[in-house]
C-alpha cells in the first residue's frame, strides 16, 4: 500500500510539473521584454525542477550577465563573469547541459565564488543549443543527483525561453523602429514647415528689392539654389552637425571652391548645428554672389580669404569669421539697402546673439562676423584646417 500511495505522489507531483511547464510556455508566448521572460522563468524553473534557487543568465559578448535570480538565498544578481570563468559560460560555449552533483569536485566550477552561497548541485541548461543566448541554472542546497525528468523539463523551458527571447528582441526592435519613424515623420514636418518659411521669406524680399521682374527671377532662383545646396550638405551628413569649412565648401562650389586658387581659407574645427549651417551657407551664398557681380571675382587677379578663429567675445569665447576681397575694382557704398546686405549684417549674427559688420573699404570689400560659442557653434576637434588650397 506504500508504493502505491508513493507511486500516486509521484504522478500527481509529475503532472503538476507538466502542468506548470505548459503554463509556463504559455506566458512565455505573452511577454514582450527581456526582464518579462526573466521573471516567468525564473519562479517557474523552480517549482518544475525542485529546486532552491533559479538564476537566468544572458550572454553579453565575451561575459556572462546574472539577469535574475530566485533564490532561497543571495547569488550573483546583476554580476558578469568571462564566459570562461563561470559553468552558465561553459554550457553556452559547448551547447550542452551540464549536471553537476557536487559543485566541488567539478573543476568546471569556480569554488570560490560558489562557497558563500548554499549551492551544493546544479544543472545549468543552455537557452537555444545552437549558438546560445542564455542559461537557466537550476541550484540545491543539498547534494544531489538530479533525476533525468527534472532535466527534460529545464531543457524543454529553455527551448521556450529561446523563443520567448527573441520575440522580446523583436517586439523590441520594432517599438524602436515605430518610434524612429514617428520621430522622422515630426522631423520631416519641421524641416518642411521651416524650408517653405524661409522660401517665403526669400520670395517677400527678394521681391520688395527687385528692380524688375528679370532681376527678381535671377535673384531668387540663385537664393533657392544656394538653399538646395545647405539642405544636400545637410542630408549627406545625416543632419547632425556640420563643421564650417565644409559649409563655405558647398558655398564656394558654384565659384571654383575650395581648389580654386583664388580661394584661401583657414581656421579650426567648428561644429555647427543643421538651422545654423543652413543661416551660415546662406550667408556665404550672398558674399559669393555679390563678390562675383561686383566683387573680387569680376576681376582677373582677384582675391578671396576666408580666415576664422576663437577669440573672446563679450568677454566670453566666441568665433570670429571675416571675409576679405582684394585685388577687384574699386568698391563704393550702396545707395540703398538690398534683402542681401540686411541678411548679412542682421541674419546669422543676430539668430546667433552675435554682430555683424560690412565693410566697404576702396580696396576691397570685407565682411566680420562675431558671434559666442554655444550649443549650435561649437569648437571641434581636431587640428586647424589646411590653409591655402591651390588647384
Amino acid at each position: 500500500m506504500l508504493n502505491v500511495a508513493n507511486a500516486g505522489r509521484s504522478e500527481q507531483a509529475d503532472h503538476a510539473a507538466l502542468l506548470t511547464l505548459v503554463e509556463t510556455i504559455e506566458a512565455l508566448s505573452g511577454t514582450r521584454t527581456i526582464e518579462d521572460v526573466a521573471a516567468v522563468v525564473r519562479s517557474a524553473a523552480r517549482r518544475i525542477s525542485g529546486a532552491d534557487g533559479v538564476c537566468i543568465v544572458l550572454r553579453d559578448g565575451d561575459l556572462c550577465w546574472y539577469l535574475d535570480e530566485d533564490a532561497i538565498g543571495p547569488m550573483w544578481k546583476g554580476q558578469r563573469f568571462p564566459m570562461t570563468a563561470c559553468i552558465s559560460g561553459w554550457a553556452m560555449l559547448h551547447g550542452q547541459t551540464a549536471v553537476i552533483p557536487d559543485i566541488y569536485v567539478d573543476d568546471r566550477i569556480p569554488h570560490d565564488a560558489y562557497r558563500p552561497t548554499f549551492v551544493k548541485s546544479l544543472v545549468m541548461t543552455p537557452v537555444r543549443v545552437k549558438d546560445p543566448i542564455a542559461a537557466i541554472g537550476a541550484y540545491w542546497a543539498v547534494g544531489q543527483t538530479p533525476a533525468p525528468d527534472t532535466v527534460i523539463r529545464l531543457e524543454t523551458m529553455a527551448r521556450a525561453t529561446a523563443a520567448a527571447i527573441e520575440n522580446a528582441n523583436l517586439y523590441a526592435s520594432l517599438t524602436e523602429a515605430l518610434d524612429r519613424r514617428a520621430f522622422l515623420l515630426r522631423e520631416l514636418d519641421h524641416r518642411v514647415k521651416n524650408t517653405l518659411a524661409s522660401v517665403q521669406s526669400i520670395a517677400r524680399q527678394t521681391l520688395r528689392n527687385a528692380p524688375s521682374p528679370a532681376d527678381f527671377i535671377e535673384s531668387f532662383e540663385s537664393r533657392l539654389l544656394g538653399l538646395s545646396r545647405a539642405h544636400e550638405l545637410l542630408t549627406r551628413q545625416g543632419w547632425g552637425r556640420t563643421d564650417l569649412r565644409e559649409v563655405l565648401e558647398a558655398a564656394l562650389q558654384p565659384f571654383g571652391g575650395l581648389a580654386d586658387p583664388r580661394f584661401t581659407a583657414r581656421g579650426p574645427a567648428i561644429a555647427l548645428t543643421p538651422e545654423t549651417a543652413v543661416a551660415l551657407h546662406m550667408t556665404l551664398h550672398e558674399l559669393m554672389v555679390n563678390a562675383a557681380k561686383h566683387g573680387a571675382l569680376t576681376a582677373a587677379s582677384g582675391q578671396i580669404t576666408v580666415v576664422w578663429r576663437i577669440e573672446a567675445v563679450n568677454g566670453a569665447p566666441g568665433l570670429v569669421l571675416e571675409w576679405v576681397e582684394r585685388g577687384g575694382p574699386p568698391v563704393f557704398v550702396p545707395k540703398r539697402q538690398g534683402f542681401g546686405t540686411r541678411l548679412l549684417e542682421r541674419g546669422v549674427a543676430r539668430d546667433l546673439g552675435g554682430e555683424a559688420k560690412l565693410a566697404y573699404q576702396p580696396k576691397g570689400l570685407t565682411y566680420l562676423l562675431r558671434v559666442p560659442l554655444s550649443e549650435r557653434v561649437a569648437a571641434g576637434q581636431g587640428s586647424e584646417t589646411a590653409a591655402r588650397t591651390t588647384a
